[in-house]
């Protein structure tokens, strides 16, 4: 019998992996969407309209989360997180390895990007069950008091998978550009195959949770937990969602459609650019076990979380002037400094979320409010941001703007939160209940 600290770890350690690999299987595509998939999959088009298209097939996926985060919220609230977090883990792996297989539009015409397609959707749809469980498998294993901290490990899978999705994607542009189109791009779809074997015998060492443990043995389980989510915790759901805009929405701004604007329209080597967001990749993975521990520390996610969204309404201007010069250094330093405060707050919000809703309807709750807003602000970012590229050309400003809105979404939505969890917005905001006592539910 494993020690609940020795199971504390492991499950820490076992979602942090579990995230890892899924989010490398979803960098990939966007990587593969800035790059590739325009002209070997929309053949015929405008450079424009091609990478509208890539990008469209890129939302597909975001689109599917909802539906994903349906499906295994209610399973994993019915049959608990561990079970549904392998099943999840094999179709994401299975589907990215089929995306590396896959004919281009010169070989079987229409079908390619069809398949394309069906492709991104079954990825959307693991996603869209991971995530909550495997925040839910670390903060349910966590000591007490320490949900936020443990919660965080689910995050750093973020940034872990873009570590290593850049590095595919490194080695993979190591070869001349003739190559890459013909066949290298796909290296780093097929390594997904070995990443997948490593990530199920992590976790099918991991025990289920205590908590929903303790829940299924007293028969307190929900018989339909997103219908109740939906009737007692209406107005949580929808401030969960805006409060996670920002954390969803800048990963794909700075990290996807930035490799589009700095290449097509500011003119800077693909190289440069990719290189600039893998040591960017590397600080955020630094800087959010930090800021998990100085929130913890400070005892006031709430008021943490805001800190770091007002920051991080002003950092885009000073980067996207830096992006400009074309100045690697300079560039560098820019996004290092503009991921700080992202970093930050998105390590902590997994954590202050979950803490909102009770065990037996937690994994449809926080997957709903992060899978509904994904499909929203992740799925449609990277279009929006070429969309003003090209409306604005040659302006930087309606981008920046852009960004700060996506920050100030979410500081909104937190300090809303914060008044709800208190009960100070009555109970016309909390369904059938007030907030002190969805809180202590």
């Amino acid at each position: 019998m494993i020690d609940r600290k020795s199971q504390s770890t492991r499950a820490a350690i076992g979602s942090f992996v579990g995230t890892t690999i899924e989010w490398y299987d979803f960098y990939i595509y966007g990587f593969a969407a800035a790059l590739v998939f325009g002209p070997l999959f929309f053949t015929g088009a405008s450079p424009y309209i091609a990478t509208l298209s890539a990008f469209g097939t890129f939302a597909v996926g975001f689109f599917a989360r909802p539906l994903g985060g349906l499906i295994f919220g209610h399973l994993g609230d019915r049959m608990g997180r561990k079970n549904i977090l392998v099943i999840t883990l094999v179709m994401m792996g299975c589907a990215t390895a089929l995306i590396g297989l896959l004919p281009t539009y010169a070989e079987i015409g229409f079908w390619a990007p069809v398949l394309l397609v069906a492709l991104r959707v079954l990825q959307g749809i693991a996603v869209g069950g991971e995530w909550g469980g495997a925040v839910l498998l670390a903060a349910e294993h966590a000591p007490k008091g320490r949900q936020t901290f443990f919660a965080s490990f689910a995050q750093l899978g973020s940034p872990a998978g873009l570590v290593l999705a850049l590095l595919a994607f490194r080695v993979a542009g190591l070869v001349d550009s003739e190559v890459f189109l013909s066949w290298g791009w796909r290296v780093p779809f097929l390594v997904s195959i070995a990443l997948l074997v490593v990530g199920l015998v992590i976790r099918l060492n991991i025990e289920e949770t205590p908590e929903f443990e303790a829940m299924k043995k007293s028969a307190q389980t929900s018989a339909m937990p997103a219908a109740e989510v939906f009737r007692d915790w209406r107005s949580a759901i929808f401030l969960a969602m805006g409060a996670n805009t920002f954390g969803i929405a800048a990963v794909y701004f700075y990290n996807t459609f930035l490799v589009t604007y700095a290449t097509q329209y500011a003119g800077i080597d693909r190289s440069t650019i990719l290189e600039a967001l893998f040591w960017t990749a590397i600080a955020q993975f630094l800087f959010q076990p930090l800021g998990a521990r100085i929130s913890e520390k400070m005892g006031n996610e709430g008021l943490f979380l805001k800190i770091c969204l007002a920051g991080a309404m002003l950092t885009p201007y000073p980067l996207f002037m830096v992006v400009e010069t074309g100045n690697y250094a300079l560039i560098q330093i820019g996004l290092i400094v503009n991921i700080i405060f992202g970093a930050f707050s998105y390590a902590v919000i997994a954590g202050y979320i979950s803490q909102i809703f009770p065990a037996r309807v937690r994994y449809s709750a926080i997957s709903i409010a992060y899978q509904f807003c994904a499909a929203l602000a992740g799925g449609l970012t990277p279009v929006l941001g070429t969309v003003l590229a090209q409306e604005f050309k040659g302006e930087w400003w309606p981008l920046a703007v852009f960004a700060s809105a996506l920050a100030g979404v979410s500081f909104v939505c937190v300090s809303l939160l914060d008044r709800y969890r208190r009960g100070e917005l009555g109970q016309r905001w909390s369904g059938q209940k007030s907030g002190n006592e969805e809180v202590e539910a």
